[in-house]
Formats: C-alpha cells, structure tokens, sequence
C-alpha cells in the first residue's frame, strides 16, 4: 500500500530542544529560520507551481512562536505561528484538506504538525485539574498549569479504520447519513479504552454491519488533524453475507467488486486520506 499523505516527511522534531530556552530564543531571533503562519481559519499562504502548491513561509521578525515543528537536515529550524499570513498576488491562502496532496512530504508534515498543536491549544485553555488558565510550554507541544504546576501534553485519539473484504472479490464500504448519495468509504471507529486497535478492528465491524471478520492486520497509520486522531489502518476478512446496520452510524452498507469501484459507480473518500489509500490498495492486488 502506499504510504498515506501527511506521514512520509523527513524532518528532524528535535524534541531534546523544547525545554533549551537559549537555543530556541537563538533560533527564533535567525533570520534563516522559517515560520508556518496559520490565521483563525488554519488556513496558510500557498504559491501554485507547475510542480504543484508550496509553502510560503516568513522569516520570524514580529511574530510570536506557537510551536517548534522542526529541524531540516540543513538546520533550518521551523516553526509556527497564529496572526495574518504573508500574502503576494502570486499567492492565496488554504486549508490543510484543499492542498494536503500537492504539497511535498516535507511541507505537508509541516502543516499537518502545526495544524494538529494549532486545534488543541485553541480547545485546552485550561488546567483539566483545577480549571485555571494553562501557558504553552515545552515549544508549543505542552501547557503547564501555573495554579497547580501540572503539564499537560497534545491530546491524539487513536482510530481504526478498515479495509474489509470477502477475500479477494468484494470489499465493504459504508455510507453515513450525512454524506452524499454516492459516496462511500471504509469504515472506522474509535479504539476504546482496554482494548487493542486489532480487538477495536473486530467489535467496531460487529457493530456498525454486524459481520465477523479475521486475519486482521497492520498495513499503516496517518496523523489526521481534524481535530486530533491517529488513524491505525488495517484490512481484515469478513463473513461473505449480507450486512446489518446494527448502529446509528451508517445508513448504507454494501459489497463492491473492482469492477464497481474502477467504474465510477462510487464517489470514493479523497486522496489524502488513509481510507482512500486503503481501497486503492485492495483495487491493484
């Protein structure tokens, strides 16, 4: 399988260098350092090329640092910020959904890291303890509570999402209520506390179409900001029979052979995400 969008860049975290206030205050002040700068919307100023949307990143003068992304193998370091992105005629601004999938592995590691650190700060203000006000710490990757002295770290909820086939002819897809006529996906779910992603593999098909599935395994994971999951992805064999709604959650469950799918009868997930890469693996055995 391919690998998933968001998840290939090479870039060097440098976690042993978010506590060294001398060091990041040295690099911040580097007028070669570079800084990703998200507005309200998480939205970032791109430049469309022939070879597809780049980055357009600001040296840090008059910013003010959100987190540290990151260290290339040039030691550049980068970094982001909250306030109004650079903008030129050449240019517009984005989302991460509109140009995850034209942007290098490198950038959009970039982007995804700084929109990932962007949601949680913005939705954990306060101390889950004492409810005071928490300050950013450890360069943007923790908040530490001034009232009680508790740190508290990027929340990631870990997902499974999975390909699941009849073996080789037919693969399941779900529709939920929400989306389109049309469109259908892999399905997904939460792994629950106490359980294993392959046992959150195995209960979340049980309950969403009512099949019982085997030979479940890894084939990758993807980081997927929206707000703050890790998807765990998998492909497992089902129970060739018909399938249940046993939940809420789907409003259409079917079986779909290569012929269906390579056809256009179906509006697949988008590109950039790990069920589409999922599905394109099952579709070239």
């Amino acid at each position: 399988m391919d690998l998933p969008a968001f998840g290939t860049g090479e870039m060097d975290r440098a976690a042993n260098r978010r506590e060294d206030q001398g060091w990041l205050a040295e690099r911040w002040a580097d007028p070669t350092s570079r800084v990703l700068v998200l507005d309200d919307a998480l939205r970032v100023t791109v430049e469309d090329t022939p070879d597809g949307a780049r980055l357009v990143l600001s040296p840090p003068v008059g910013l003010a640092m959100t987190a540290l992304l990151g260290v290339d193998a040039t030691g550049v370091a980068y970094f982001s910020a909250s306030g109004d992105p650079p903008r030129r005629l050449d240019t517009r601004l984005a989302g991460l959904r509109d140009v995850a999938t034209s942007l290098d592995a490198r950038e959009a590691h970039l982007l995804v890291t700084a929109v990932a650190l962007a949601n949680w700060h913005a939705s954990h203000p306060c101390c889950p303890r004492c409810g005071a006000p928490t300050i950013a710490a450890a360069a943007g990757f923790a908040r530490r509570c001034p009232a009680d002295e508790s740190l508290h770290f990027p929340r990631t909820d870990p997902a499974v999402i999975m390909l699941v086939s009849d073996g080789d002819r037919r693969c399941l897809l779900g529709r939920r209520p929400d989306w389109p006529p049309g469109r259908f996906s892999t399905l997904a779910g939460f792994v629950e506390p106490g359980e294993t992603a392959e046992q959150a593999v195995v209960r979340e098909v049980r309950e969403e179409v009512g099949l019982a599935v085997r030979d479940v395994r890894y084939a990758a994971s993807q980081p997927w900001p929206f707000p703050a999951s890790l998807m765990l992805g998998f492909t497992a064999i089902g129970a060739a029979e018909p399938p249940v709604l046993a939940d809420a959650e789907l409003e259409e469950a079917a079986w779909f052979d290569r012929a269906q799918l390579l056809g256009g009868e179906v509006q697949l997930p988008p590109p950039i995400s790990i069920a589409r890469r999922l599905i394109d693996g099952w579709l070239r055995p």
